[in-house]
């Protein structure tokens, strides 16, 4: 997926169902969940750029957040929970790696008390993974905020940051994947 380019914003409607979910999968992260929700979304909607997209599929997932519906909690925590864990070795994603490379530099230590957070992050809040815009911020930036995001314990507002970081990551990714 090094070599992916996204495709321009006007033929997203026209692709194949196949090519509309990489689209997604390079945006996002790879999501059977977010393929139901969105696939449908990316071929009916015309957008003017990949910003308004992915506000678009943002609102879906806000929609989810304020239903009222388990089962619309329980499908958006399997999106949200489709980001790897900060700080692991093993990464599918090609964006995600390249966007965590800078959080595997400190010591054993630091990986330690990383690997801690998200146990304690994912207990706190089940079904749930820590999501952040990494953008360039060091290991110990990035476990201060999930530590706080922890000790507050607000699992609504903590969907809410976890939409807007899964967005703002996506947002990020489409101008680094058209500058080819």
């Amino acid at each position: 997926m090094s070599g992916f380019q996204l495709p321009p914003i006007f033929d997203v409607p026209s692709l194949s169902t196949i090519e509309r979910a990489t689209v997604l999968d390079a945006l996002f992260e790879p999501c059977t969940a977010l393929h139901t929700l969105s696939l449908d979304l990316l071929h009916t909607e015309k957008f003017e750029s990949y910003y308004d997209l992915i506000a678009s599929v943002g609102v879906q997932l806000i929609d989810l957040s304020e239903s009222l519906s388990k089962s619309d909690t329980e499908w958006l925590d399997n999106i949200l929970g489709a980001h790897p864990r900060l700080g692991e070795k093993k990464v599918e994603s090609a964006q995600s790696q390249a966007e965590q490379a800078q959080l595997n530099t400190g010591g054993e230590e630091e990986a330690t008390k990383l690997r801690n957070l998200n146990a304690e992050y994912e207990k706190t809040f089940p079904g749930l993974r820590y999501v952040v815009f990494v953008n360039g911020r060091s290991r110990p930036v990035i476990m201060e905020d999930m530590r706080s995001r922890i000790d507050r314990g607000d699992i609504k507002l903590e969907r809410a940051e976890a939409i807007k970081a899964m967005c703002d990551i996506a947002a990020d990714r489409a101008v680094k994947l058209q500058q080819h």
